[in-house]
């Protein structure tokens, strides 16, 4: 999932928050540079990553793509996946996604000292265009997908991520479909996981989950 989902997976806290996406940022063995809250959101992160990338639907979605994208499926699904939520935020928050960014870039700014660099680095682009609520513009996602490309560009093979917006629009209603089956089912297995392992049960930050 992308950085849009698993900040609404996250618990409603700002520590949960930071936590819930900085798993795309902080790699390995976890030391005590965070506070076990922050930790605990990370843990989290990751786990909703090996969930989805072996779910039956993300993986029917990867095989949606051209041959030669498959490679990176899971980077243009992500990406698709928080088209799809955005768009249908209000099927799964009873909070305005305007509102719910604001929040999340508030408390960002406010704790910028505690991100890694990169995070920083792409704080004032991230605010300043919107990056979680223009997910819902099918554009903003093939501009996402272009920058991932010239980022990658080390990568001889990562050159056609640029066009993956081409198979998005192509397969958009299996897409859309193969979301909408999925994503209550991962609501779910985050409940259970929290329970389980943090012996919590919590609705996401992004409040209510419309059922």
């Amino acid at each position: 999932m992308n950085y849009l989902a698993h900040l609404y997976l996250a618990e409603d806290s700002d520590e949960s928050l930071i936590g819930n996406l900085l798993g795309d940022f902080v790699k390995g063995h976890l030391h005590n540079d965070y506070s076990s809250e922050i930790i605990k959101g990370i843990k989290t992160h990751r786990k909703i990553d090996a969930y989805t990338d072996s779910h039956l639907n993300f993986l029917a979605c990867k095989k949606l793509l051209r041959p030669d994208r498959r490679r990176f499926a899971g980077i243009i699904i992500d990406l698709s996946f928080d088209h799809f939520l955005a768009k249908n935020w209000s099927h799964y928050s009873n909070v305005e996604l305007g509102e719910f960014c604001s929040r999340v870039y508030r408390v960002l700014l406010e704790h910028e000292q505690t991100l890694p660099q990169k995070l920083k680095d792409r704080l004032p682009y991230m605010v300043k265009d919107d990056w979680l609520g223009s997910y819902k513009n099918l554009d903003t996602i093939g501009l996402a997908l272009e920058a991932i490309s010239k980022r990658l560009n080390r990568f001889e093979k990562a050159k056609p991520i640029k066009d993956g917006l081409d198979d998005i629009k192509k397969n958009y209603q299996e897409l859309e479909q193969n979301f909408k089956e999925f994503f209550p089912e991962l609501i779910s297995f985050v409940d259970h996981y929290r329970e389980t392992n943090f012996n919590t049960r919590v609705l996401p930050s992004a409040d209510l989950f419309v059922k």
